[in-house]
């Protein structure tokens, strides 16, 4: 094989694995507004269990 194709094969694949790790960081940072919203709800779910279980003083009638 001639040096000159080889080279430039290796200039292919490096461009080819660089579109490759742009579509995975772009593909990365969507995903994580979703796991953000979803701790977010599940840690809202959690303080309106604990709100509607706590134990309520009795209020005095007057």
């Amino acid at each position: 094989m001639h040096p000159e194709t080889r080279l430039q094969l290796q200039h292919v694949r490096a461009a080819d694995l660089r579109a490759e790790a742009d579509a995975y960081r772009i593909a990365a940072e969507t995903k994580s507004p979703g796991r953000l919203r979803a701790r977010v709800g599940w840690t809202l779910v959690e303080v309106g269990l604990r709100l509607a279980s706590a134990p309520r003083a009795a209020v005095a009638a007057c």
